[in-house]
């Protein structure tokens, strides 16, 4: 045998092994299963084999944001626990810590997280920026500022944008 067909034969029986598990996809998919989820929450998975890749929908039924339905896409790195998932809002809401291109100010998502923490704790992170926005460390600087300034018109601002509004000659995503 020539040694080009040795390695063809090598390359084809590699490809044919088993994919290797590392410990990103063993630790979320621990992690996936461990959810603990409320009733205002829900995790989608449209590789069910896929556990490093999915949607979490969160449905406020208290504060500001009642009554939206907000989509997150997670994205479980390769260096999971080392490092955070990538999480994201696929719709444009008006939020003090969520900007226009649904990056997230969560603190345990940046400089504060650590290996013990879990998806749980991304989780119960987002779902308090939904009861609690944080005006004091906005991604989102003119919001923040409006809830500064006028907390009343603010939230009067949150419910427009979540019809769909305009505000600032910004279109925001219809939610509700």
């Amino acid at each position: 045998m020539s040694l080009w067909a040795l390695k063809k034969q090598a390359v084809a029986a590699e490809r044919a092994k088993p994919n290797k598990v590392n410990t990103a996809q063993l630790r979320a998919q621990k992690d996936v299963t461990e959810l603990d989820l409320p009733k205002t929450m829900e995790a989608l998975f449209p590789d069910p084999d896929d556990f490093l890749n999915f949607e979490l929908v969160i449905s406020p039924d208290e504060g500001l944001y009642r009554g939206g339905r907000f989509h997150f896409t997670f994205h479980i790195v390769p260096n999971y626990p080392y490092d955070p998932p990538k999480v994201q809002c696929t719709q444009k809401i008006y939020h003090p810590n969520i900007d226009l291109d649904g990056k997230i100010c969560l603190n345990i998502l940046r400089e504060d997280w650590k290996p013990v923490l879990n998806l749980n704790s991304i989780v119960v992170g987002l779902q308090f920026l939904f009861l609690e926005p944080n005006p004091d460390d906005p991604l989102n600087k003119d919001a923040a500022e409006h809830l500064h300034k006028n907390s009343a018109s603010f939230a009067s601002q949150v419910r427009q944008c979540m019809q769909g509004g305009v505000f600032n000659g910004v279109s925001y995503d219809r939610v509700v």
